[in-house]
């Protein structure tokens, strides 16, 4: 089995830095041509399965791909991104997104999760728990298309078992 963890084309958040709330926002132009490259570099994969978050970004970049690789998407609501933005509005726009989840992967917890956000544990369970199911139906080649936090998640995960 081979897996493909694709992080989702620039998105009109990406350059708006938008941080404050669980957004779904499209590709930009930038976006859309990096998902045309990943899925020119796929072709020669024997990539048989794609599946995205249900995120309009990610949607579109697996679509980009799926339309490249004549096949179809599914979308699942657990690779979804980690909502935590709602609990760091102190912080500015000025602030580096990657900052933002470093600040929720280590201080949102299940004790101290504020209303309408994602406690880590929860999210990394939720994240990995989908990333299994995927690996043990299949034997295939899959993409998997989603975002920054899931990724590190499940990459994490593996480098626990090396």
């Amino acid at each position: 089995m081979t897996i493909y963890l694709v992080r989702h084309g620039e998105s009109t958040s990406d350059i708006n830095q938008k941080y404050d709330g669980d957004y779904d926002d499209h590709l930009t132009i930038q976006g859309r041509a990096e998902a045309e490259t990943v899925a020119k570099k796929l072709r020669t994969k024997g990539v048989t399965k794609i599946f995205t978050s249900t995120r309009i970004r990610a949607v579109e970049t697996g679509t980009i791909i799926g339309t490249q690789l004549n096949l179809p998407i599914v979308s699942l609501q657990e690779l979804c991104e980690q909502d935590i933005y709602k609990a760091f509005k102190a912080l500015g726009k000025d602030q580096p997104e990657e900052e933002y989840r470093r600040l929720g992967e280590i201080q949102i917890t299940r004790d101290n999760a504020p209303i309408g956000t994602e406690a880590y544990e929860d999210f990394s369970e939720r994240v990995l728990q989908c990333f299994i199911s995927l690996v043990n139906d299949s034997s295939t080649t899959l993409v998997i298309v989603t975002h920054g936090g899931p990724i590190r998640c499940i990459l994490r995960e593996l480098a626990k078992t090396i």
